[in-house]
């Protein structure tokens, strides 16, 4: 039997626990409770989310370079994990590929995970276009805590956590309120009908299938490693879907070619920050955080997607918008872990 962990360059102590106790332990004994949350994991998680706010700015800009939605999220996951295998490869933290290969339950969880991130861009960036940012954002990101919820109190056969279910529905009020003036009509052309709310309640399925499944570690199997290679073969399965879409700047005119250096530099950005570092962190503390938690505490993508579309492009978030903010700031302050006393 293997005993040396996966992507770590050898030693016992190379993957180190967040918590002592398991996370299906964590669950059952009070599903999605934060005061079970290790505080490192906690703050993991608060940076995965924050990080990933600014990957709507520069997928923004990409878009306006003349990338397609399905170039873009192709591109995300692609090179997200080809960045992340560098560092783990200048680290000497790589495994080779044939060790993940051996391992059953390395394989499994690497296939579901790029399978489950795959089919999320997919289903959002398609949402999108089949409806609006807002829309897509409001029910793919609202309804992931809520399905959380749903499965860990389903599984642990217990009722959630009454300060959990609050913060949720505090949450999902300020979702809501953010993204309010991007619900009206503004006669844009915007397609409506049921597939795309449909198709973002799908992608709030599989980012809750995400959570859960990474909530129990596989042994030896390092988040970060498992990242990596889950966003390379994603970024494949993604790479027919952006080559049908069609390829970057195709339509630009004579006069408006493609500026290669600023599209490379955002690439870059979008992989990097918003992509490798953001998941590497969201995976690692999910390991020391209820998965419930977890979900809830990714609502702070939009809140710091608005913050910066403020400062960088100048959009207005308006009153409601600052409403909905301090409410999903109120809702991740409500899950945060508590010290107990007498520890």
């Amino acid at each position: 039997m293997r005993t040396e962990p996966l992507g770590t360059g050898g030693g016992d102590d190379a993957v180190v626990p967040l918590t002592d106790a398991p996370a299906e332990v964590r669950d059952a004994a009070a599903p999605g409770g934060p005061d079970r949350a290790d505080p490192r994991a906690f703050l993991l998680v608060v940076l995965g989310a924050v990080l990933w706010g600014t990957g709507g700015l520069a997928g923004a800009a990409l878009t306006d370079a003349g990338l397609t939605p399905g170039a873009v999220a192709a591109v995300r996951l692609g090179a997200g994990g080809l960045a992340l295998s560098v560092v783990l490869l200048v680290a000497r933290a790589l495994p080779h590929p044939l060790a993940v290969l051996r391992d059953r339950r390395a394989l499994v969880r690497v296939l579901v995970v790029a399978a489950l991130l795959a089919a999320y861009q997919a289903c959002y960036f398609t949402a999108i276009s089949l409806s609006s940012v807002s829309i897509a954002t409001l029910v793919a990101l609202g309804a992931a805590p809520v399905l959380v919820a749903v499965a860990t109190s389903v599984g642990a056969r217990r009722l959630p956590d009454v300060r959990v279910v609050g913060a949720i529905a505090l949450a999902v009020a300020g979702l809501l309120l953010l993204v309010a003036p991007g619900l009206r009509d503004d006669g844009s052309g915007v397609v409506g009908g049921p597939a795309g709310p449909l198709l973002a309640l799908l992608a709030a399925a599989t980012f809750a299938g995400v959570t859960l499944v990474n909530r129990r570690p596989v042994p030896g199997l390092d988040p970060v490693v498992m990242t990596a290679v889950s966003f390379v073969l994603g970024g494949l399965v993604l790479l027919p879907w952006a080559l049908v879409a069609g390829l970057p700047g195709v339509s630009r005119g004579p006069g408006e070619a493609v500026d290669a250096g600023r599209v490379v530099l955002l690439v870059a950005f979008l992989a990097l920050v918003p992509t490798a570092a953001a998941w590497a962190a969201y995976f690692t503390g999910l390991h020391g955080v209820p998965a419930t938690t977890a979900s809830l505490v990714a609502l702070l993508e939009p809140l710091t997607a608005a913050v910066g579309a403020a400062v960088v492009r100048g959009e207005r978030i308006g009153a409601l918008g600052v409403v909905g903010g301090v409410a999903l700031a109120a809702a991740t302050l409500a899950v945060r872990p508590r010290r107990r006393r007498g520890a």
